[in-house]
């Protein structure tokens, strides 16, 4: 197939180790896949993680050879993955679409801080326990860089105990109301689903058909 786009794929592990999912999956759809990496939380806290991400895009764009650049991700990759698209590489709007499969999105959310009380991915993150008004909260949650116009894809299973459900569907919301076109997948299963599954394989396709040029 055609090379479509560049993904540069961002991967999980909450921050603090890397999850084995690589993206390679989404390569057939058309997509040349670029591994990103970033310090971990025992190296370095936010925003350390996006400084290194944004040098990551910065290397693959410049070897793209003209194509667009996607960002996507899993899990704590998938929240990167969204700063990295919302905030842009080196402005907003410089990358032409994110894909966030199963994201934390907010570190507040009631939700989440229920589930996560004692092992709470978003403390080792900052380096400190999230808190409102905290501007380390503040900057690394998701919503708080809207309004760039991005696409945003935002897969996540209905059933998951490690990022509740309610990250992506708030999250979908707040991308609508500042005029973002989404694209959200709340299907069965938890956490880390095979991108290669069926419907999350045909929701991507779908979501790449209305960003990418075609022909």
């Amino acid at each position: 197939m055609t090379e479509r786009a560049v993904l540069l794929w961002i991967h999980g592990g909450g921050w603090r180790g890397r999850y084995h999912e690589d993206g390679a999956a989404l390569a057939p759809l058309g997509l040349r896949v670029v591994a990103a990496t970033y310090r971990f939380v025992a190296e370095a806290h936010w925003p350390a993680q996006l400084d290194d991400v944004r040098a990551a895009a910065r290397s693959t764009r410049a070897s793209a050879d003209g194509l667009p650049l996607l960002v996507g991700g899993d899990s704590a990759g998938a929240t990167l993955a969204l700063h990295l698209a919302l905030r842009g590489v080196d402005r907003p709007g410089d990358v032409a679409a994110g894909l966030a499969y199963w994201p934390a999105a907010d570190p507040l959310d009631a939700e989440w801080r229920r589930l996560r009380a004692h092992d709470d991915p978003w403390a080792g993150l900052l380096g400190h326990p999230p808190a409102a008004g905290d501007p380390a909260t503040v900057d690394a949650t998701v919503a708080t860089h809207l309004g760039s116009g991005v696409p945003v894809l935002l897969v996540h299973g209905r059933d998951d105990r490690s990022v509740p459900v309610g990250q992506t569907v708030g999250l979908t919301g707040r991308l609508l109301a500042a005029g973002h076109p989404v694209h959200a997948w709340i299907t069965h299963g938890g956490h880390a689903l095979d991108l290669d599954r069926p419907d999350i394989r045909a929701v991507t396709a779908t979501f790449l058909d209305s960003v990418l040029p075609t022909g």
